[in-house]
C-alpha cells in the first residue's frame, strides 16, 4: 500500500543499501535516515535488521518528536540523534552513522583528523573534528538526544559550520555525516572512511608529516566548491 512517503522509504532504503555495498557496515551496524521537510518528517532504517533481508516497506517514518507515523518496527536505536540534528539544523537532508573501521579507530583514540593532503582538501577545509567523549551525567540521561547535544557543542567549541563541514568523529563511538540528501550522507561517511585511512598510513609512514599548506588547501577546495568552481561537468 503505497503513501505519501513511499519515495522518502525508498530514498532511506537505497541509502542504508549502499553502506553495505560501499563495505561501510559489519552486520547491522551503522543507519541512513532521509528527511521531508514539507511534511517534518524523516525515514530511518528499522534497529537491527540484516542488509540482506531489509525491504523498502521496513523503513520507519517519524516526526522530529520520534513518534512513529508509518512502520510496524522499531526504529533505529540511534533515531534521537538524527531527530535532534535535523530540528537543529534546518538545510541537512540525509544523515548517516557508520562504525567503519579507520572512523573509529581514530573517534576511540579521541584525535581530529588532520588534513594532510589534497583528498581531504576537496571535501573540506578544516581537521575532521573528534567531538570529545560524553560525560557521565549525559550517558546516564537521554544518551542518543545527548549525542545530538555533543555534536552540536563541538561544533561551536571549534566554531564550524555545518554547512562547510558535514563530517564529525565521537569519540570513542565512531563517526556521523550529513548532507543535502542520504545519499550525499553515504557519500561524506565513504569520503571520511577513506580520509581517515590515508591520515592513518600517513603516520605510520612519517609520524612527522605537516599538515596540509594553506595555498593547496584553498586551491583544491575552491575548485570544487568555490563561486568560480570548475572541478566536474
Amino acid at each position: 500500500m503505497s503513501s505519501k512517503y513511499t519515495e522518502l522509504k525508498r530514498e532511506c532504503y537505497e541509502a542504508n543499501m549502499q553502506l553495505n555495498t560501499l563495505n561501510l557496515v559489519v552486520y547491522t551496524f551503522g543507519n541512513v535516515s532521509a528527511v521531508d521537510r514539507k511534511n517534518g518528517a524523516f525515514a530511518i532504517k528499522p534497529s537491527g535488521v540484516p542488509y540482506e533481508i531489509l525491504k523498502p516497506e521496513d523503513i520507519v517514518i517519524l516526526d522530529f518528536d520520534n513518534t512513529i507515523i508509518e512502520g510496524t518496527m522499531r526504529p533505529s536505536s540511534d533515531t534521537k540523534t538524527h531527530s535532534f540534528l535535523y530540528k537543529s539544523w534546518e538545510s541537512i537532508g540525509g544523515i548517516a552513522h557508520t562504525h567503519a573501521t579507520h572512523s573509529v579507530a581514530w573517534a576511540q583514540a579521541q584525535k581530529d583528523i588532520p588534513i594532510f593532503g589534497t583528498t581531504h582538501a576537496d571535501h573540506l577545509t578544516t581537521d575532521i573534528p573528534c567531538a570529545a567523549p560524553m560525560s557521565d551525567h549525559l550517558i546516564e540521561g537521554n544518551y542518543e538526544h545527548n549525542t545530538g547535544i555533543q555534536i552540536l557543542d563541538c561544533f561551536k567549541e571549534k566554531q564550524l559550520s555545518y554547512k562547510e563541514v558535514e563530517m564529525i568523529l565521537i569519540g570513542n563511538h565512531g563517526p556521523f555525516a550529513w548532507g543535502k540528501n542520504a545519499a550525499k550522507a553515504v557519500y561524506n561517511s565513504r569520503v571520511l572512511e577513506e580520509i581517515a585511512k590515508m591520515a592513518y598510513l600517513t603516520l605510520q609512514i612519517n609520524p612527522n608529516a605537516p599538515r596540509l599548506k594553506d595555498s593547496l588547501i584553498k586551491k583544491h577546495y575552491e575548485r570544487k566548491h568555490g563561486k568560480n568552481a570548475y572541478y566536474g561537468q
